[in-house]
């Protein structure tokens, strides 16, 4: 269900909490206060016309409910040739935490329809000698965690096969393959997801206000923050508008980093953010999509980063079943696919340009990754999606631009500028603001994130909502059913969904 552009009240003057951006971050901090604190007024602003055009927009991502179960970059080989495997339970538990929030909303009449998720097998597959061993030992250490007992490896050429065909199909016999499958892995929707999420606070009272952007935040000496907005509509009065706010979370995606820097508070020094904007591969022909039901991630090449592993996906989106492959990382300076072209040279400061040139200095190679990337021809690029799928034909696909990614640097003593991959709050130090920056695994670590949020901006008021929380997600009691045993119930809810 679509949303309306804007609600019909009047821009309130004066709210409880301020949202600022429209995506799955602001959906998920508003559909958690919606729930424990009913009488607070919330004001959601959001620049397009509509919400969930950005990274969170189903094209715009790769819908991937990151849990662990096929990305090799949350499993690194140690050293000693061990795989830790730390990351990925951590953020395999996250994104159970995020089933058990939306399967309470579910199941609570808070929010409808399942459409938004389907199940859709996570599968790894890796070519040469050396990646089959290492995918051999990565399965081996994480099977003997709960979370991931059921993951699935071979070898056997005949297996994969049956398990994704497009992947075999006219590939080279002498070539070592392996692969492994979680049967119970997902595909997500974040841009429906994010619409239920904003329908069930407007229903409860939330201000949605679209085309309203966000240009300036001011703290008052009462401790309330004062947003100046502009309206975007052709024909909105050209007077400006104010609305004051006891909490501001600013969910704006790549915009986040400008408008944290606005705020002029202390903890968003030294913060960067390189812009990194991709493309994918996508195929809608139904003899092509019918052979292949997984979401396949390979190997990522020599310097590029965690966000560029190639990956050969399932899509299911408005109930139709897409092929994706990518993504092929470009370069664009705005922070947002539909933002300003000086978006990253207006958000240099003193404080961070020493962050923003060290972490270049460091990270040479994969500079060189992306201007590569960027000068590839689209024969080269193909021949990329061959490497996976031998039997693609050019006719079958198309180009899509997917969204404005915003790469973290930071400066960390001692170390000077670094790469900041995954996700990262920002909050001041007295909880009245707070912002996140980064982006994968992003959208699957959503009610984690903003679990976070509630515990360091709300302090005073945590500990009175953790019976709550714990009835809406029990693997936060600590006690009785484990992560695991949530995680397999509700995998089990969604099959019988699906059929």
């Amino acid at each position: 269900m679509n949303l309306p552009r804007t609600t019909e009240k009047p821009l309130a003057t004066d709210v409880d909490v301020a949202l600022i951006g429209g995506g799955i971050m602001s959906a998920t901090l508003g559909a958690l206060l919606s729930v424990l604190e009913p009488s607070w007024r919330i004001g959601i602003y959001e620049r397009l016309d509509e919400v969930a055009q950005e990274s969170s927009s189903p094209w715009n991502n790769a819908g991937t409910g990151h849990a662990a179960l096929c990305e090799l970059n949350y499993t690194p080989e140690r050293k000693d040739g061990s795989v830790d495997i730390s990351k990925a339970v951590k953020i395999n538990e996250q994104f159970q935490t995020s089933r058990e929030f939306w399967n309470h909303l579910l199941t609570a009449g808070l929010m409808e329809g399942t459409d938004f998720i389907n199940v859709t097998p996570h599968m790894t597959f890796v070519r040469g000698e050396k990646n089959v061993d290492y995918l051999r030992r990565r399965w081996e250490t994480l099977r003997e965690h709960p979370l991931f007992e059921d993951l699935e490896f071979t070898d056997d050429r005949a297996v994969i096969a049956e398990w994704a065909p497009l992947l075999t199909t006219g590939r080279d016999a002498d070539e070592p393959v392996a692969a492994t499958r979680a049967a119970a892995g997902t595909d997500v929707d974040f841009g429906a997801l994010t619409r239920k999420l904003i329908d069930l606070q407007v229903r409860q009272g939330a201000d949605l206000h679209t085309n309203h952007e966000v240009t300036g935040l001011k703290k008052l000496r009462d401790g309330r923050w004062r947003l100046s907005l502009r309206d975007r509509t052709w024909n909105a009065e050209t007077r400006g508008r104010t609305v004051t706010a006891r909490f501001v979370f600013v969910g704006a995606g790549g915009g986040a980093l400008p408008l944290l820097q606005a705020a002029g508070i202390k903890e968003i020094r030294g913060y960067g953010g390189f812009p990194i904007s991709g493309e994918f591969l996508r195929t809608s022909n139904p003899d092509v999509v019918a052979e292949h039901n997984a979401k396949v991630y390979g190997k990522a090449e020599v310097g590029a980063p965690p966000m560029s592993v190639p990956h050969l996906d399932t899509r299911v989106v408005d109930g139709q079943s897409y092929l994706m492959f990518g993504p092929y990382a470009g370069f664009s300076p705005k922070y947002l696919k539909k933002g300003k072209y000086l978006g990253l040279i207006t958000s240099l400061r003193a404080h961070n340009l020493f962050s923003m040139l060290g972490a270049g200095l460091k990270n040479l190679d994969l500079t060189q990754y992306l201007v590569g990337q960027v000068a590839a021809a689209p024969e080269t690029k193909f021949y990329e999606l061959q490497k996976f799928m031998p039997t693609a034909k050019p006719g079958d696909w198309e180009k899509i631009t997917a969204g404005q990614r915003v790469q973290v640097i930071k400066w960390v003593k001692g170390k000077g500028g670094v790469l900041e991959f995954g996700t990262e709050v920002i909050a001041a130090q007295d909880g009245s603001i707070a912002g996140l920056l980064g982006a994968s695994p992003g959208a699957s670590t959503a009610v984690s994130a903003m679990l976070g949020v509630l515990e360091r901006c709300f302090a005073d008021r945590y500990d009175g909502w953790r019976p709550q929380l714990a009835t809406m997600m029990p693997s936060l009691a600590g006690e009785g059913s484990s992560i695991a045993d949530d995680a397999a119930a509700l995998a089990r809810t969604e099959r019988v969904a699906a059929r």
